[in-house]
């Protein structure tokens, strides 16, 4: 899994550009900078749908109401999770017995 922002990775996603042989596509990266996929590379010809909101015809129960990691960077984290909207915290003292 990647720690690349989501965002980062859509402008990664390679985009048909048409030839004259209507048969035969070549792919282009959509951002320019990077490069060209090649024969081995796994290639999305359609965009990844958004986690963030809920989507019941696709199983998507969105990200709302669900805990987070406040110091993460990484997908648990609250900045990812919340995809932008801002988040609460709690602070909770739990009492363990030690042995």
């Amino acid at each position: 899994e990647s720690d690349m922002p989501l965002r980062q990775r859509n402008d990664a996603t390679p985009h048909r550009v048409p030839r004259r042989d209507r048969y035969r596509l070549q792919l282009r990266p959509l951002n320019p900078d990077h490069k060209t996929p090649g024969t081995k590379d796994l290639v999305y010809l359609e965009p990844s749908p958004g986690f963030c909101e809920k989507n019941t015809r696709l199983g998507i129960p969105g990200t709302h109401g669900r805990s987070c990691n406040d110091t993460s960077i990484g997908v648990d984290g609250c900045d990812l999770m919340c995809c932008g909207r801002g988040y609460r915290t709690d602070t909770m003292f739990v009492v363990e017995r030690c042995n």
